[in-house]
């Protein structure tokens, strides 16, 4: 008697694979924004950029907090999603209303405090983003909490490439900044759909007082820490704007944006599993102590060589890519490429932290940061200009921001000594690639051969690295595929 063949099953995601989509997921998004970022900044110049920059900067500044912090619970929650769901719906849809009717009305007094006022009609046809954000909370959530990296990759990339197509088009047809924001809503608008397509859970509103009253505790702290931690990531782009200009804040969010390009291969990947894998080990703590101190070690023997080279050549790389008319933001991004590897792995412990439910910690630690970067920024805009505004949050996320998470983590028992060798060994080879990638771009006068040798540099750094974050490389594979490792 034949035996009928087993049918095979559908293998169950995990974080390790979850990583690997959403890193394959980054690096094409990040190979086409690039190009595309390229051609629109040649087309449109510093003064049209500048204009869309001001409008973008408001759109991420209600998206900090649209929907009061509630989705996360979905990622952070110990039992069946489905209870809390329809209610999540509800206050992140309701919520996302209320926030377009004021941002559509209150945009000509944001863009006249920036000193732009064609931005309003910019400002305005962005903030349909809000809406579609609120709608689909939930169902993205879900995904990211069942590590469904593969069906979030399909979305971002029919996000990102729809958008940047429709972009590219209207900006040849003469749109100017509109054409931006024209793009990024019908992506945003097709993203939305295809959300609710592959959604875990069928969608749908409901209501439970007793959820609320939950979802709201847990997330109200958190919705007030992201509108901190949007004003402590973003209000050097108003100060830019309000004290330098439009023009100055085109150049400012232009090297902002390069400054990004080596963690937004690592960030977004990382932030959309390292909460879902916190959340499985939250009734382990030295489990989920050690799987920190794992990912510490491998992000930032990636992180920290590239924002190095990255700063010693910044003046020639801006000019290879963008061309003469945005050499001046060279000189922003020799700060704000630093402050990107302080902001990634500050992003690492900021998830660690909401998955322990200190909320109220990392609301401190933001607001105290904010605190102190305003005046910063202020000074360093008033007596230095762009380079003293990228300065700035570069001194307060060294001097304020990085000791007070570290006082949160010991709070929390995490073993800071072990914490320090991780971050201390990539970051003394990451020292000395961006010296010699320095030194490099001022003997070599051609930018593309200044480039080349830096990136050479930077390679060579990044194999050591990588050899001395062996262990903790090994580490983030066992936690991938849920065994434990040691806190060596």
């Amino acid at each position: 008697m034949t035996l009928p063949s087993p049918v095979p099953t559908k293998s169950k995601p995990t974080p390790s694979k979850a990583f690997v989509i959403s890193v394959v997921n980054a690096f094409v998004t990040r190979l086409g924004t690039i190009g595309i970022g390229i051609a629109l900044a040649r087309l449109l110049g510093p003064e049209e950029f500048g204009t869309y920059a001001v409008a973008f900067v408001a759109l991420v500044a209600v998206l900090s907090f649209n929907e009061l912090g509630v989705s996360l619970a979905i990622v952070r929650w110990p039992g069946d999603p489905k209870a809390i769901a329809g209610t999540v719906t509800t206050i992140s849809t309701a919520c996302s209303l209320i926030l377009f009717a004021a941002s559509f009305a209150l945009a000509p007094y944001f863009t006249n405090a920036m000193g732009n006022e064609a931005a309003t009609d910019v400002v305005r046809a962005l903030a349909f983003c809000i809406v579609l954000n609120g709608l689909v909370a939930t169902p993205a959530a879900l995904l990211q909490r069942n590590f469904q990296q593969g069906q979030r990759m399909i979305i971002d990339q029919v996000n990102v490439w729809l958008g940047a197509a429709v972009s590219l088009v209207l900006v040849i047809m003469g749109m100017g900044a509109m054409s931006l924001a024209i793009g990024r809503v019908l992506a945003s608008l097709v993203s939305a759909v295809l959300f609710l397509i592959y959604s875990p859970l069928p969608y749908r509103f409901g209501f439970s007082r007793r959820s609320a009253k939950q979802l709201l505790a847990f997330g109200l702290p958190l919705a007030g820490a992201s509108a901190v931690v949007f004003a402590v990531g973003y209000v050097d782009q108003l100060i830019a704007g309000r004290m330098l200009g439009s023009v100055a804040l085109g150049l400012y969010v232009m090297a902002f944006n390069m400054a990004g390009w080596p963690s937004s291969l690592l960030s977004q990947p990382l932030r959309s599993v390292a909460p879902a894998t916190f959340a499985r080990l939250q009734d382990k703590p030295e489990d989920m102590s050690s799987a920190l101190l794992s990912l510490t070690g491998a992000l930032a023997a990636v992180l920290l060589p590239s924002c190095a080279v990255m700063m010693g050549c910044a003046v020639p790389l801006v000019t290879l890519v963008y061309g003469d008319a945005w050499a001046p933001a060279g000189v922003a991004l020799i700060w704000l490429a630093p402050l990107t590897a302080f902001r990634v792995l500050h992003e690492l412990i900021y998830d660690y932290l909401v998955i322990l439910g200190l909320s109220v910690s990392i609301f401190t630690v933001q607001l105290v940061a904010l605190g102190a970067l305003v005046p910063a920024l202020i000074v360093g805009a008033l007596y230095a200009g762009m380079p003293g505004l990228a300065a700035a949050p570069v001194a307060v996320a060294a001097a304020v921001t990085s000791p007070m998470y570290l006082k949160a983590m010991r709070r929390a028992r995490v073993p800071l000594r072990a914490m320090a060798v991780r971050l201390l060994r990539p970051a003394c080879v990451a020292a000395g690639a961006g010296l010699a990638s320095m030194l490099l771009s001022q003997f070599i006068r051609s930018p593309l051969e200044a480039v080349l040798a830096s990136t050479g540099v930077g390679v060579l750094a990044l194999a050591a690295t990588l050899t001395l974050a062996r262990h903790d490389l090994a580490g983030v594979r066992l936690w991938g595929r849920g065994q434990e490792v040691s806190l060596v």
